[in-house]
């Protein structure tokens, strides 16, 4: 089994905190395998995130968080970025075109973009995975239907810390069973199901801080018009 951390975020996020290289040496001092950088409509970060990943022995997962028009899509294994703004079925498209699996992240939080409200489960049900366990949580209500709803459709089921810190890094883990040690061996895995989500709830004063860092970045970014 490989530990994957599977949403992080980097300071090229609007709401992100801390650089790729601190996010790094998080992940490999809690003991990861491989780490994803999923940054808001962006991939630069990530994609220099793997590039330089096995200098601290991980694996490198390339990815980004993207925002369709029903929500938070992540998308794995992609060289270049999907944009903002797609229908949620162009979404996955787009990361599939790519080589990519799409996973939806906190599909039934209305406040943090999830795409429950917006799509059928059908449509829901056809991403490549569903992130059931999300570390920043304040009832478990929402990671709770998540899991009923991936068990139901015998999708494939990952955890995420959703970190905006580097602190938070390895907060919630999904156990991948491969020995491949490779993005495409650790996405095969994930995409047949073969994975398990662990984790701890991130705790509230963090979430806080978090979420109130956020605010503060985004409105500082969306003054000077720069974000997407």
């Amino acid at each position: 089994m490989l530990s994957v951390e599977l949403h992080s975020h980097s300071d090229l996020s609007y709401d992100g905190r801390d650089p790729i290289e601190l996010l790094l040496e998080q992940a490999a001092a809690v003991g990861l395998d491989a780490l994803a950088v999923t940054d808001h409509d962006e991939i630069d970060a990530s994609l220099r995130a793997a590039e330089i990943a096995p200098e601290h022995g991980l694996v490198g997962i390339p990815g980004m968080e993207i925002t369709s028009e029903a929500g938070h899509v992540l998308g794995f294994g992609l060289s270049e970025r999907v944009p903002a703004g797609l229908p949620f079925s162009e979404t996955l498209d787009r990361i599939r075109d790519q080589g990519g699996i799409a996973v939806v992240p906190h599909p039934f939080q209305r406040s943090r973009h999830g795409v429950a409200p917006n799509v059928s489960y059908a449509e829901l049900a056809d991403a490549d995975a569903i992130e059931v366990y999300n570390s920043r949580l304040f009832t478990g209500r929402s990671n709770r239907r998540a899991e009923r709803f991936a068990e139901r459709r015998d999708l494939p089921k990952t955890a995420g810390s959703d970190a905006h810190i580097a602190e938070m890094v390895g907060q919630a883990v999904t156990q991948v069973g491969t020995d491949n040690r490779s993005v495409e061996g650790i996405l095969e895995a994930v995409a047949a199901g073969d994975t398990s989500a662990i984790g701890n709830r991130t705790p509230w004063r963090i979430s806080v801080r978090q979420f109130g860092g956020g605010i503060k970045r985004r409105v500082k970014m969306a003054a000077a018009g720069v974000l997407p």
